[in-house]
């Protein structure tokens, strides 16, 4: 195969840019903007273009999608959660209320604090509440029973974990 010279001019951040590439992967400069030549000239190139787009498009799709799902289920836990609350809580006599008012704050600061520890330690409080409740189901999320580390679950966790 023949090939032509040709003599370029590059602006310099595009230059060391391609020095860098060309010593990261072990290729000449040549070979390199010979790819990026035949890709740009393809008669589909546009086509894979607009194929990279589109799959991009609906993975960022049903991400959002996921979101939506997850907010729409939290907007009706909470709706539920004040629901009940409102419907079961008994009206403070005015002679208590001072109190009830002054414990409603400790309980919040206390909340607030909680809160800002478990979001630091970046696990899900759904997780917590399970494993509180079902803790032989802990493999269920992929933990490690004795630290509560996340891991991939194993064949030998369930062996282990049906033995009494």
């Amino acid at each position: 195969m023949s090939r032509a010279r040709l003599n370029i001019f590059l602006e310099r951040d595009h230059a060391r840019r391609l020095d860098e590439l060309a010593a990261m992967k072990g290729l000449s400069k040549s070979s390199i903007i010979a790819a990026a030549l035949s890709s740009f000239l393809s008669p589909d190139s546009g086509d894979q273009r607009e194929a990279a787009i589109a799959k991009r498009l609906d993975r960022l799709s049903r991400q959002l999608d996921k979101v939506e799902r997850d907010q729409n289920i939290l907007i009706e836990t909470v709706a539920l959660y004040v629901r009940y609350f409102l419907t079961v809580s008994t009206p403070v006599p005015e002679a208590h209320q001072e109190a009830a008012r002054a414990q409603g704050r400790a309980r919040f600061e206390q909340f607030i604090e909680q809160l800002g520890r478990h979001l630091l330690r970046g696990r899900s409080l759904v997780k917590d509440v399970y494993e509180e409740i079902q803790p032989e189901e802990r493999q269920f999320f992929g933990l490690d029973a004795s630290t509560g580390d996340h891991r991939p679950a194993t064949p030998a966790d369930s062996k282990t974990e049906a033995a009494p």
